[in-house]
């Protein structure tokens, strides 16, 4: 299995291109089932391990899927099967977003139930049940969720989701575009990647309104076209090479980015001691004097401090001066990335969904392994700065989410590279 190799103790000072979003990449993607017309995408981070799987499963339903550089193209005129199979859907947990696309447009659907990062339980009882309020009639048997929509079609409704779920946001809003009536969607997901799903829905024609709130209202159309859609920045990928910038001490700049979709992680990092200054479309990151500052953390839905930042802050905190206490509100499991740290020498005590992270002197480089996506970053980072060689295993993990990941460090000086 391949490895990365870091030896740390290098600045990182030049330029990094920021790549289109992987977690609104998707779900524009499962977009594409609603009509017979072609999605054409710009910025599309056509090479992370997520991407293929998706264009995997969506060519098994019949789409046709071109990708060139950072442009995409799908194309669901003809789909031949309304069933995603398990060994296309256990591969990531956004699978199960081609559920509410297909029930919407077929009037059927039958998806297995979905795997992804080992971060939680992550239950998919918020998508059933808003596709129950549109009409759906569901059924879970052998792994696999049987959706049929009735005779005359989806049928709008007011969908309360009974917290926050991103997902089941995307599912409902893509299936209430088809629906017959209006559709509410009330304690909604305010991200960024939800936004710019609902702007490519409605320049396919889809009637949306609410965007960015927690009251969504979507009127339901016979049919939708094709379209032409920029995919926004990678806000994660922007907030994991600013901390990569603040740890080393260099001066990173970070290329075609938005800066707004990260406000509640600047303020934090501002807070610790790094610096950011917004230049057009790009950000120059550094820090401010000899030592990072501890900081306390966290998490809560957008706006708030995003759960996919939580590892790689808490990799910063264990270099910084003082303590910091980081809380994880959205999933239960994410924590795992702390015994890998703690082999590298961080000084990090958890008790329940919080962890105490006392900053040292400096880490150790070690062998360690990745558990999931974002944890495997966290890594990456602790071995930028780490004394001696680390060694990361299972970055099958990093290509799900983070585009030449080895070759961007590398152009700012990082001594890094991937071993076969």
């Amino acid at each position: 299995m391949d490895r990365i190799r870091i030896i740390g103790g290098n600045q990182l000072n030049g330029e990094i291109p920021i790549s289109g979003a992987k977690n609104a990449a998707l779900k524009l993607m499962s977009a594409a089932l609603l009509t017979d017309g072609t999605l054409n995408f710009t910025n599309s981070p056509n090479e992370l391990r997520d991407i293929s799987s998706q264009t995997e499963l969506l060519e098994h339903l019949g789409c046709v899927v071109t990708r060139e550089e950072n442009r995409m193209s799908v194309s669901a005129a003809n789909i031949h099967t309304r069933t995603a199979p398990y060994e296309l859907v256990r591969k990531m947990r956004t699978s199960i977003l081609v559920l509410g696309p297909l029930l919407a447009r077929f009037g059927e659907a039958k998806v297995s139930l979905p795997g992804g990062c080992a971060i939680g339980t992550r239950p998919v009882d918020m998508h059933l049940n808003a596709l129950e309020e549109l009409g759906a009639d569901i059924k879970l048997e052998q792994g696999y969720i049987d959706a049929k929509a009735p005779a005359g079609g989806l049928q709008g409704g007011k969908i309360l989701f009974p917290k926050v779920s991103v997902g089941a946001t995307e599912n409902a809003m893509m299936a209430a575009t088809l629906a017959n009536g209006t559709t509410v969607l009330a304690n909604a997901a305010k991200e960024p990647e939800i936004v710019d799903l609902g702007e490519c829905l409605i320049k396919m024609g889809a009637k949306i309104s609410g965007l960015g709130t927690e009251k969504i209202t979507i009127e339901g159309v016979k049919s939708l076209n094709g379209a032409e859609h920029e995919i926004l920045p990678d806000r994660i990928e922007t907030g994991t090479y600013t901390i990569a910038a603040g740890m080393t001490g260099g001066t990173v700049t970070l290329k075609n980015t938005r800066i707004d979709h990260l406000s509640a992680v600047l303020g934090h990092l501002s807070q610790a001691g790094i610096e950011v200054e917004e230049q057009g479309t790009d950000i120059v990151v550094s820090r401010e004097g000899e030592r990072l500052q501890g900081v306390d953390i966290m998490t809560e839905p957008y706006p708030g401090f995003p759960t996919d930042m939580q590892a790689q802050f808490m990799a910063m905190l264990t270099v910084a001066e003082g303590a910091g206490m980081v809380t994880e509100t959205i999933f239960e499991n994410r924590f795992m990335h702390v015994p890998e740290l703690v082999r590298m020498g961080a000084d990090i005590s958890v008790q329940g969904n919080s962890a105490i992270v006392r900053g040292v002197g400096g880490l150790k480089g070690a062998e360690v392994m990745a558990t999931d996506l974002r944890a495997s970053v966290a890594l990456v980072l602790a071995g930028l700065v780490a004394e001696g060689e680390t060694m990361v295993n299972r970055v099958y993990h990093l290509e799900r989410g983070y585009e030449r990941l080895v070759r961007k460090l590398s152009a700012c000086g990082a001594n890094i590279e991937r071993l076969k």
